[in-house]
């Protein structure tokens, strides 16, 4: 959150008036709430733009998605599974490659998993990055207004 706040606020002061000029609106009336994400490596989309950023270094694609599997299994994901897609390794044909680790169910209604994407701009063309991270399984989900004797009248 520090960098994005900046000394004293300026940088959020600044955002502030860029978001408010694009949507038109007054800055009094533009809130912005800043959240710190407490697990990084958990969240699939700054895992893959994490990814991205190796890739545009020249990192091999194969260490960087194998470092980014054991990262988020270590911070206790019950399950990770990352596709890189592109001219890999700077290849004349473009290839398809993926890793996984523990489960990610992703005909489980019930799973919750975080989807990323995210693409690196190299020299031999663009290389698209996929992530799913499996959390766990989400129980108990009820709808706001909804009593349990009604469940239970209808069976």
């Amino acid at each position: 959150p520090g960098v994005v706040i900046g000394k004293k606020g300026e940088d959020i002061e600044a955002l502030r008036r860029e978001v408010a000029r694009m949507m038109g609106l007054d800055i009094k009336d533009l809130q912005i709430n800043i959240e710190e994400i407490r697990k990084p490596e958990l969240d699939a989309q700054l895992v893959a733009e994490s990814i991205a950023q190796q890739l545009e270094r020249r990192i091999m694609f194969r260490r960087a998605m194998k470092r980014a599997v054991a990262n988020a299994m270590r911070l206790g994901a019950l399950g990770i599974k990352i596709q890189v897609s592109g001219r890999l390794n700077g290849a004349e044909i473009a290839r398809s490659e993926w890793t996984r680790e523990g489960r990610v169910p992703l005909h489980t209604l019930r799973a919750n998993i975080d989807y990323g994407l995210a693409e690196a701009r190299t020299t031999y063309g663009v290389i698209g990055i996929k992530v799913w991270i499996f959390r766990g399984e989400v129980f108990g989900f009820e709808r706001p207004g909804e009593l349990k004797s009604d469940k239970a009248a209808t069976g």
